[in-house]
């Protein structure tokens, strides 16, 4: 019978035993996680309730074979789209997240991506309780033209309400978290927390060195080469995210006595 906790590692090559955490033991390597299964990292058990579970792309463009493109994502990840929304609590402490897999079409911010991450966000207004976004993407979904791009303005517009209304924002970037979810919302947290080794960044460092006509430094737009640079607040291991969450709660969060 096959162990599907054994695993090939892409980095180092070689097959490992994985645990939860689903770390190579050998290289470090973060392997990339389904969102329930970043969930049970973190969340307390059998919080989390899902929003805007229906919710489906279209077609806004007409573009030939989406609709097709979209179907086979959704069988192949067992997702609906992109990135999974919902209300947890983290030691108690009640959340609103939203978690990217870059297992459905690259993690591409399509109309429905930005809406739940937007919905996200104005539901963490509404109610004062902290917002906590996972990214792991690719950039705009170029096959929805215009209507992608526009999600850049409206997740950016959401986060802004937040700081309006004080509410705190958490950003947990995994890899790869590149183009325009950089460009927006992934840079507005009040604290920006990394995974060891993410690609963080708008362009990939192959279209960099085109552009410029040098050579890039080794690790360049890794989370370590941004935690140097004052991108990242802070690299976090899986180990450590629940501990990091609850505590980053407890310490921007205000009791309703001081509203």
């Amino acid at each position: 019978m096959e162990n599907k906790n054994r695993k090939l590692c892409p980095q180092c090559q070689k097959e490992t035993l994985v645990d939860s955490y689903q770390i190579c033991p050998y290289c470090n390597y973060y392997f990339p996680l389904t969102p329930q299964e970043r969930l049970a990292l973190f969340a307390d058990e059998g919080t989390f309730v899902e929003m805007a579970e229906g919710m489906r792309s279209v077609n806004p463009i007409a573009l030939a074979g989406y609709e097709d493109k979209l179907k086979e994502n959704q069988k192949k990840s067992s997702l609906s789209d992109a990135v999974t929304i919902g209300k947890c609590h983290i030691d108690g402490q009640k959340a609103v997240v939203g978690i990217m897999s870059f297992s459905f079409m690259g993690g591409s911010m399509g109309s429905v991506v930005g809406e739940k991450i937007t919905q996200a966000l104005i539901e963490g207004c509404l109610e004062r309780e902290p917002v906590i976004l996972f990214t792991a993407s690719g950039g705009a979904r170029m096959q929805e033209g215009i209507f992608s791009l526009m999600q850049m303005a409206k997740t950016a517009s959401a986060a802004a309400l937040l700081e309006e209304t004080r509410t705190p924002l958490f950003i947990v970037l995994t890899n790869p978290t590149t183009g325009g979810v950089t460009a927006s919302f992934a840079m507005l947290g009040d604290v920006i927390l990394a995974e060891p080794g993410a690609v963080i960044g708008f362009a990939g460092p192959r279209v960099i060195e085109g552009t410029i006509r040098e050579k890039l430094p080794d690790g360049f737009q890794r989370s370590e080469f941004q935690l140097s640079r004052g991108f990242v607040d802070t690299i976090v291991s899986r180990e450590k995210l629940r501990s990091t969450l609850s505590y980053l709660i407890r310490t921007h969060t205000r009791s309703k006595a001081h509203e």
